[in-house]
């Protein structure tokens, strides 16, 4: 019988920046360990880096709550994706009376960390010895 995994996430709906730009950022932590995560994150050069930071933080506070963890090295990022959201429509007003829309796109993003159990070495049936 499986057990559950212990796993927290950490979700933000509606970031006004592209979901193309989100994931040029998840996909370097995506099953990363999450200190190694967090000190790829703090150095990244995009403008996705801190929003991306930010909900990794919240989902390891999180997880210490839920699981009252003392040691975040035993976390690792077990899921990360971006969605795509509604899209802003604002006009300008242009020459001639015409107008120019103007689409802001937003992105929905979800962090799941989880902890990483040792292995149990279980009875080995069928071997002789």
């Amino acid at each position: 019988m499986p057990t559950q995994p212990m796993e927290a996430r950490a979700s933000q709906r509606y970031i006004i920046m592209s979901h193309r730009k989100l994931r040029r950022v998840i996909n370097t932590i995506r099953g990363k360990k999450v200190t190694e995560a967090y000190h790829i994150l703090r150095f990244m050069s995009y403008d996705a880096a801190p929003v991306v930071l930010k909900k990794l933080i919240e989902a390891v506070s999180n997880a210490q709550a839920k699981f009252k963890l003392e040691n975040v090295d035993q976390l690792f990022v077990s899921q990360v994706f971006v969605d795509e959201g509604p899209a802003y429509r604002r006009f300008k007003p242009r020459a001639q009376g015409r107008i120019y829309r103007r689409e802001k796109p937003t992105a929905h993003l979800t962090i799941a960390v989880q902890v990483k159990e040792a292995k149990v070495e279980g009875s080995q049936r069928g071997t002789k010895g």
